[in-house]
């Protein structure tokens, strides 16, 4: 994939999960792409020890992958930054 195909994976992704785990509001553009990509790397990796598979390309198994990446990273920083004013 090339970096544009990132950029849009990465938002969409960091998208749905920003709205899965009721932090949208907050969010911006940017920040959801950043969460979307490290998120498809997070996802990738996890996916590909549990299952044997990640990240293949911008497909619907690689948007679940990166989308279940993306809720784990904000589910990490939701439990660091508890009790810390935003």
């Amino acid at each position: 994939m090339g970096i544009l195909s990132w950029i849009i994976f990465g938002g969409l992704a960091g998208w749905v999960a920003s709205i899965i785990m009721k932090r949208n509001a907050s969010m911006g553009l940017l920040m959801n792409i950043i969460v979307g990509v490290i998120g498809a790397f997070i996802g990738g990796f996890i996916m590909s020890r549990i299952s044997g598979w990640g990240i293949t390309g911008f497909n619907i198994k690689s948007f679940i992958v990166a989308v279940i990446g993306s809720v784990v990273l904000l589910a990490v920083i939701n439990l660091f930054s508890k009790g810390k004013v935003r």
